[in-house]
This record gives structure tokens, C-alpha cells and sequence, in this order.
């Protein structure tokens, strides 16, 4: 299973309503943890389980639901994460 399915499937956790996920490893090409089929992403997800948590609150929900990705697959991770209200 490619990394980007591993992701989805464990943001699923979060019930999302939307999930835009852009690998943009070859982007990084030459730069240390750019592994081999992907390792730097672009994450917009919509959530109503980020209701009422600021940034870093819905970050931490997003790392949590990853898990052991984020410590050993993904090397870097831009998000954008808004409740359903908020666009």
C-alpha cells in the first residue's frame, strides 16, 4: 500500500468530510528524508472533530491520528486543518 493510502486511511479517524492530500516529495529531491516514494506532503482537511480546538490543538489530532508515520515515513507535513463552518 502506498504511503498516501496509509495516510487516508488513518485520517479517517478524524471523520473528515474532506481530505486534499499533495505529495510533493519531488519537490524536495537531494534534501535530507526525502525518501523514495514520498515523504513531504501538503494536508487540507476538513473536520467537525477540530471544532473549538485552536492550531496546534488540531496539528496535535492530525499527529496523533498518524501515529507512527510521523516518526518514521513522513518527513514533513504542511496543514491546513478547518471545522466544516469554516469555509
Amino acid at each position: 500500500m502506498e504511503l498516501s493510502d496509509r495516510i487516508r486511511e488513518r485520517l479517517a479517524a478524524l471523520e473528515p468530510q474532506s481530505v486534499e492530500l499533495l505529495d510533493e516529495s519531488g519537490r524536495h529531491v537531494g534534501h535530507a528524508g526525502a525518501a523514495a516514494g514520498g515523504s513531504h506532503f501538503r494536508l487540507v482537511i476538513v473536520s467537525p472533530r477540530f471544532a473549538g480546538l485552536d492550531r496546534l490543538g488540531r496539528h496535535r489530532l492530525v499527529y496523533d491520528a498518524l501515529g507512527p508515520l510521523m516518526r518514521r515515513e513522513i518527513h514533513a507535513l504542511a496543514i491546513q486543518a478547518f471545522t466544516p463552518d469554516e469555509l
